[in-house]
């Protein structure tokens, strides 16, 4: 893992393989790590970059508030560095709010979209006051309570009774967040743009990906997007919650695969 200054913020990173760029941004309040499975699936035929939003992970909190305006700044700042003028972007949960962020201020770098277990619309009043609640828990608490108050909504039923080593190891990236970052984050995230008039303007290859078990964002906000976006794809993944690519991995990286082999 590597680490760059960005925006006045230490970011931690990996760019491995070669060949047509593909950027995985990841969910809330995970780091990098949670795509791990891609990276070692992708970086045979691809150039595969992952990085830890700032607060999380590895990468410093940095000397401005969070939002998802930064990490979109932050994500530009990156792949400039790595000389990358476009690749496909892939985000997760609050990766595809990042990712619809990015697309509205930097499209010209989107070779393509991967919208996977999100949203185009913006909190309400009900879900911002959540979300704001929480920060305060993180701030005066920690990570243990966010750890128990999102491991039922992250995960899909089938992974909880199932696979306890998924669930294990996503508390484990939940510990590594800093609770500031957890903070900052729940914040900016409240704060975003609704970003469902964008989703007229999206003009290259998208593909959307949604567990069917999936609480947080279900599969009719996926379908709301693809009916949005022209051309798009919907795929949905069985047995898999919020975080499709760790429940399901295999048949994540099938879907993806596909969808880049299009794109050659």
């Amino acid at each position: 893992m590597k680490k760059l200054k960005i925006n006045n913020t230490e970011l931690a990173y990996r760019d491995e393989g070669s060949g047509q760029p593909i950027v995985f941004l990841h969910a809330f309040p995970l780091n990098q790590t949670m795509w791990n499975d891609q990276v070692a699936a992708f970086s045979s035929s691809h150039r595969v970059i992952t990085f830890d939003w700032r607060g999380f992970g590895a990468s410093s909190l940095g000397s401005e508030p969070s939002s998802l305006a930064s990490f979109a700044d932050d994500l530009a700042g990156l792949l400039d560095h790595l000389q990358i003028k476009s690749a496909a972007i892939c985000g997760l949960s609050m990766g595809g709010y990042a990712a619809f962020g990015f697309y509205r201020k930097y499209p010209d770098k989107v070779a393509a979209l991967v919208l996977c277990d999100t949203r185009a619309s913006a909190d309400t009043e009900e879900g911002k006051q959540s979300r704001h609640e929480m920060a305060s828990l993180a701030r005066q608490q920690g990570t243990p309570p966010i750890i128990e108050a999102m491991i039922p909504r992250l995960l899909g039923e089938t992974t909880l009774r199932t696979k306890p080593q998924t669930a294990e190891r996503v508390k484990e990236m939940i510990r590594a967040a800093q609770p500031e970052g957890i903070a900052q984050a729940l914040f900016g995230m409240a704060q975003r743009d609704d970003s469902t008039e964008l989703l007229s303007k999206i003009t290259c290859p998208t593909l959307i990906i949604v567990g069917d078990e999936d609480k947080l964002t279900p599969p009719s906000d996926a379908e709301k997007m693809h009916l949005s976006i022209a051309f798009s794809q919907l795929r949905v993944i069985n047995h898999a919650g919020h975080l499709a690519n760790l429940e399901e991995p295999s048949v994540f990286n099938q879907t993806v695969r596909d969808f880049l082999k299009q794109l050659s």
